[in-house]
């Protein structure tokens, strides 16, 4: 046991070689500006990070970091306030009124104030001017829209998620500020330390120190517990930025029925995380895609395949990446997509992926953004570099567009059929485990007779039905009860023979089976 902030410092000083973001944004924005981009706009809310890369750069090329806010106006980082100078069309003039003296300067939310026909043509001219020296305007805020004339002589920075060096700093700065308010008692081993840092993944340094302080405040500890603390708060945040929903590894107790050749695959494909892969160029496993019967396992297996690897899950809920302004939807993407590199290795699952493209054949029916969304996320998936496992579901073959079942999108695509007799029997024990039954007490082989041409979904409301129903009657669960659900039951295989048939017939010989 270690007690006292000193003790995780030796931890949290480990480095780790494949986390550069930082080093590698001074690099890529420093050439930047050696390269006369005289305007360039970052979309963030992290003003305290672009202002660390600036104050960095500034040093290195020796050149002064001036900040703006409407707010506070003109100060001279690490110098004196500038006074008179809130206002957005003075600020402007005075960066023109300074002669032969190159600079950086930091405008925070400028943008906004551009749709002013007075500001944005300063803001044009004072770009054109500075366009022959070393100085440069770095506009923050977000979102960023400028007017188009403006837009087409300024360049974007993407600012990559804090890598696991800045996140460890923010662990230390949390606990050297708390500890110099009250005793904190710190009880983590060189890997829970490691663990916690990579815990804080995908969030913003901001969100990370608020969780991080949240954490030993209400104790006044960091401890293991605090960890899983951290993930759940961390799953609230990414949730409540609406495009894609985490499901902790911890948290992941979900079972899988059958599915054997899937399960072989896993076994084999995981090797591509390994240092030994990596040692012969070998690229990890890019993703796998379900297609097949609906209500079978599609979904279950995606969030299988994530238990089987212990990683964390992320659901990317396509619809919502549509969005009605232009330009929105693919910049939802990319933040989807950024963040689930920034948790790397983690599994992204795309569920009823159909939905998400079905129109990307027709340029005319949306505009051409279905079709321009396919190509972002082809593009990104053939390119990806990050351990980021894509798992996509697909309820109707025919909708899926040519190009994601070419062989080498996936890895692997698996057709999922009807459970056969066994496998029923599988998913029977499983849900009536999942309510407290004892699996002894029932006849699985009669149950799974039973239920020819059930879906994994029509077996599991089967055994809730009769759960409920034998609640209702104040008696126990029995064979019987299941047996009575399962004939009150007509599946999916009856009412829609026609559709499944045709599913089968296109899937044969053309997918993996997952049996």
């Amino acid at each position: 046991m270690r007690t006292g902030t000193s003790a995780l410092q030796p931890h949290l000083c480990l480095t780790s070689p494949t986390h550069m973001t930082h080093q590698r944004s001074i690099h890529d924005l420093k050439g930047l500006i050696l390269s006369f981009h005289s305007l360039i706009a970052i979309e963030t809310v992290e003003e305290e990070r672009v202002r660390a890369l600036l104050n960095d750069i500034a040093g290195d090329l020796r050149l002064p970091l001036f900040e703006w806010s409407i707010a506070s106006g003109f100060n001279r980082v690490h110098g004196a306030k500038i006074e008179a100078t809130e206002d957005p069309l003075a600020a402007l003039k005075h960066i023109v009124g300074i002669e032969n003296t190159d600079a950086i300067y930091m405008l925070k939310d400028l943008a906004p104030h551009a749709a002013n026909a007075n500001v944005a043509r300063v803001l044009r001219e004072v770009a054109q001017k500075l366009t022959s020296t070393r100085s440069a305007i770095v506009v923050t805020g977000e979102p960023i829209e400028l007017p188009k004339d403006i837009d087409q002589i300024a360049v974007h920075f993407d600012l990559e998620m804090p890598d696991e060096e800045e996140l460890r700093s923010v662990v230390r700065s949390v606990l050297d500020s708390v500890g110099r308010r009250q005793q904190v008692r710190v009880d983590l081993s060189r890997d829970d330390a490691q663990r916690l840092v990579h815990s804080l993944a995908g969030l913003t340094l901001n969100q990370a120190r608020q969780v991080v302080a949240q954490a030993i405040i209400t104790d006044s500890q960091l401890t293991v517990a605090d960890i899983d603390t951290i993930i759940r708060t961390k799953g609230e945040i990414i949730a409540r930025g609406g495009l894609l929903e985490f499901y902790p590894s911890e948290e992941n107790r979900f079972e899988l029925g059958g599915f054997s050749k899937l399960k072989t695959w896993l076994d084999s494909a995981r090797l591509g995380f390994t240092p030994e892969a990596r040692a012969l160029n070998l690229a990890p496993p890019k993703g796998v895609l379900f297609v097949g019967v609906q209500g079978c396992g599609k979904s279950l297996a995606a969030k299988f395949v994530a238990r089987q690897w212990q990683l964390p899950l992320l659901k990317l809920d396509a619809g919502r990446l549509y969005d009605k302004y232009v330009g929105e939807s693919e910049k939802n993407f990319r933040k989807a997509t950024t963040l689930a590199e920034a948790m790397a290795p983690v599994v992204l699952w795309i569920d009823e992926i159909e939905k998400a493209f079905a129109q990307s054949g027709s340029a005319d029916s949306d505009g051409g953004l279905s079709q321009r969304l396919f190509g972002s996320f082809l593009t990104w998936l053939q390119e990806k570099k990050d351990e980021v496992f894509v798992v996509g579901a697909a309820n109707d073959l025919m909708r899926l567009p040519a190009e994601l079942l070419r062989k080498g999108r996936f890895d692997e695509i698996f057709f999922v059929d009807l459970p056969t007799a066994a496998e029923r029997g599988g998913i029977f024990s499983i849900h009536l485990r999942l309510r407290k039954q004892e699996t002894s007490a029932f006849d699985i082989a009669a149950l799974a007779n039973a239920s020819d041409g059930f879906s994994g979904a029509e077996i599991e409301q089967a055994v809730i039905s009769s759960a409920y129903r034998a609640l209702q009657n104040h008696k126990p669960l029995s064979t019987e009860g299941v047996l009575e659900a399962i004939r009150s039951t007509v599946p999916l295989s009856v009412t829609r023979a026609e559709d499944i048939e045709r599913i089968r017939k296109t899937a044969v010989g053309r997918f993996m089976p997952v049996s």
